[in-house]
């Protein structure tokens, strides 16, 4: 289900001054771009993007008191005249046309207005929309940050995902979120990982209860939110499988919408957990930075086969 803000919350964020229109702060935002809609006040509404919330400056105010009284009723009117329309903010806290006001009253849409610069304001409204209407899940997993890297560790109930990140956590890493990740993905498909407020900063240990991560290590040890970029599995070890050994296979899980690169890693007693999730860290930025060793030994190995085939000859 679509995500919605009512602007009733924006009146409330941005301390916005409430003109006229107040029966339509009910209304609701359902997209987080903006719209300073120049053409329109010259009269094009042909692709009024009416759903977004309507930005005026100080052009477009400039421009509706050059118009004819007439001719500014009416564009006025043509702009509150769609029901999805949320809102018109004025900004810089311009004097408004009083047809404004009162074509917003008639119509039940909110006119706002605030003093701040019409770029600041779009800005921060822009990111606040952003993150209320983004796609959003919860995963079970362990969310730490390795070297710089958010890694999103998961497996099976009790396969030692909360160990590893304690082991981690030792190491001088930090801790996201265990047992259950928020996750949010941006406009740009970029996946942001959270704890919930209730359990922030918690570990769990079973056999040891539920210690909290900051006081025990201190602030340097969690950190509230991380973007996500690699995605450890961990699984139980499976003798008849076949692992990659080379690394050469490059799998990747989809979250929400946005496919994130994927390392498989088996357990079984003796393999020290946390020691391979940091070489795996660090094998990751390698490969963003170009240097994939795998790919490096099969193109050595392909060319001392070739030159012994060739001395054979």
């Amino acid at each position: 289900m679509a995500k919605k803000v009512k602007v009733s919350e924006l009146v409330n964020q941005f301390g916005l001054e409430v003109l006229s229109g107040e029966q339509g702060l009910k209304r609701t935002i359902t997209v987080d771009d903006l719209y300073r809609p120049g053409l329109e006040l010259a009269g094009y509404f042909e692709y009024h993007p009416s759903e977004r919330v309507q930005i005026l400056g100080k052009t477009e105010l400039a421009f509706i008191h050059m118009l004819p009284e007439k001719e500014r009723r009416d564009r006025i009117e043509k702009l509150c005249l769609s029901p999805i329309t949320p809102c018109i903010i004025i900004t810089r806290g311009l004097d408004v046309p009083e047809e404004m006001i009162q074509i917003g009253e008639e119509k039940e849409i909110p006119i706002l207005r605030s003093n701040m610069a019409t770029t600041i304001l779009s800005s921060r409204i822009t990111g606040f929309l952003e993150r209320k209407l983004a796609p959003t899940a919860t995963i079970h997993g362990v969310l730490v940050d390795v070297y710089g890297v958010g890694m999103l560790i998961t497996g099976s109930s009790g396969i030692g995902k909360s160990e590893t990140a304690l082991e981690l956590v030792k190491r001088g890493h930090r801790l996201i979120a265990d047992d259950a990740v928020e996750i949010r993905q941006t406009s740009d498909n970029q996946l942001h990982g959270t704890a919930p407020e209730l359990i922030r900063h918690l570990l769990e240990i079973r056999g040891v209860g539920i210690i909290n991560v900051m006081t025990l290590f201190g602030a340097g040890a969690i950190r509230n939110n991380k973007r996500i970029t690699l995605v450890v599995r961990l699984e139980a070890w499976q003798q008849e499988k076949q692992y990659d050994r080379l690394g050469l296979d490059e799998e990747t899980t989809r979250i929400i919408d946005t496919d994130v690169p994927l390392a498989t890693i088996p357990v079984r007693p003796g393999r020290n957990l946390a020691v391979i999730i940091e070489v795996a860290a660090m094998n990751f930025r390698l490969k963003r930075m170009g240097y994939n060793a795998a790919l490096q030994f099969t193109t050595k190995l392909t060319e001392t086969i070739a030159e012994d085939v060739d001395d054979l000859d």
